[in-house]
């Protein structure tokens, strides 16, 4: 059975795991502070998790999951990573990860540091743009009238080809909008972030109820997006 390599377990990462094991995949998580912190996730999660180091957790996935501060992308080991299908769910904010050159002047975005950091692997950004809890909550089977599309960019086919995979056994469709150099269009303060899902921007995404999103509806989030 194929694995789900966890670098971060907080709440992205909790979610995905429980989605994952849900769908019948093994899980290995991993955090900055060590696998014994991990105890009471790994014990809630059943037999398919286990908590191991970052790099344990990059070498046993098929897809591996980033899923930590920007600040803390230089954590993140390289060698295990070599060939395979990263997934960045990170996003830049200024006030946690302090200001960064390169993303205020748009010569790269978050997810092409990642790439650059990881230049052996093949960086696909994906779950930046949804509220954990509404991750947790939207999923339904393929072909479901009401199933939900996920944005995804990259820059090799085959990599989000893979990703896709994973995220259509998560329960998500997809829609490809390009390359790493436009991942910008689903983060923070895009019509695709958070929106399509049923939350306004003057709203708390903890306070309102998921809401599906088709893919039409994250074609139209994703045209929108301005600089």
């Amino acid at each position: 059975m194929a694995t789900l390599g966890l670098i971060g377990s907080g709440h992205i990462g909790g979610a995905l795991a429980r989605l994952a094991v849900d769908a019948d995949l093994d899980v290995v998580l991993s955090n900055s502070r060590g696998p014994e912190t991990l105890s009471d996730l790994v014990s809630e999660l059943g037999p398919r998790a286990r908590a191991a180091t970052p790099a344990e957790a990059a070498a046993a996935g098929d897809w591996v999951v980033v899923t930590i501060p920007l600040r803390a992308l230089e954590t993140v080991p390289r060698e295990p990573l070599v060939g395979k299908t990263v997934i960045d769910t990170g996003n830049y904010y200024p006030q946690r990860d302090g200001t960064i050159p390169e993303l205020e002047s748009h010569a790269l975005t978050s997810s092409g540091l990642l790439q650059r950091h990881l230049s052996g692997a093949h960086v696909v950004k994906a779950f930046n743009n949804i509220f954990y809890r509404h991750l947790a909550e939207l999923p339904r089977p393929a072909g479901a009238a009401d199933r939900t599309s996920l944005p995804i960019a990259g820059d090799d086919l085959g990599a989000k080809k893979h990703a896709a995979e994973l995220i259509s056994l998560l329960g998500y469709d997809v829609v490809d909008y390009g390359p790493l150099s436009e991942s910008w269009r689903s983060e923070p303060g895009t019509p695709v972030y958070g929106a399509p899902y049923g939350v306004t921007r003057d709203e708390n995404f903890a306070s309102h109820p998921a809401a599906p999103a088709s893919t039409a509806e994250i074609d139209r989030a994703l045209a929108a997006a301005r600089r």
